[in-house]
């Protein structure tokens, strides 16, 4: 079976093939990282996306053998922006959704560090586990 292009799948496609721990690595770049946030926050909520997007993201990692890639904090704390994003301006696709929000695309790292010091973000606590933003609160 051809690999398809990520973008041209839709968005249950992408979500099973990265489930089923089949969609290519290079499909799953930090694009890839955010459409499976945004993909998982409308179908679950936000406790549900944090628990099923960290779940993933580790399973996919290990089975690339890239285990020690994953930080708790940094995806959760994303998920959370994106979340506080889309409940203030709804988008109808994925595409919309990120030609409102270029910066998380552009650099994410730097959206999450005005929550965030770098001390903080960059701990072993916060990559095993969800910490709170020291500099100021994601509502």
């Amino acid at each position: 079976m051809p690999i398809q292009n990520a973008s041209a799948l839709s968005d249950s496609a992408f979500l099973q093939q990265f489930e089923a721990l089949s969609l290519p690595p290079e499909q799953f770049n930090h694009r890839g990282h955010l459409r499976l946030g945004w993909i998982c926050l409308r179908l679950s909520g936000l406790e549900g996306a944090v628990s099923r997007v960290c779940r993933g993201i580790n399973a996919y990692a290990c089975h690339l053998g890239a285990a020690d890639k994953f930080h708790q904090t940094l995806t959760e704390a994303l998920l959370r922006i994106m979340a506080q994003r889309m409940a203030i301006q709804p988008s109808a696709s994925w595409n919309d959704f990120i030609e409102a929000n270029p910066d998380l695309l552009a650099d994410a790292l730097a959206v999450v560090h005005c929550h965030y010091s770098p001390e903080c973000l960059h701990s072993d606590r916060a990559r095993q586990c969800f910490v709170a933003p020291d500099l100021k609160p994601i509502d």
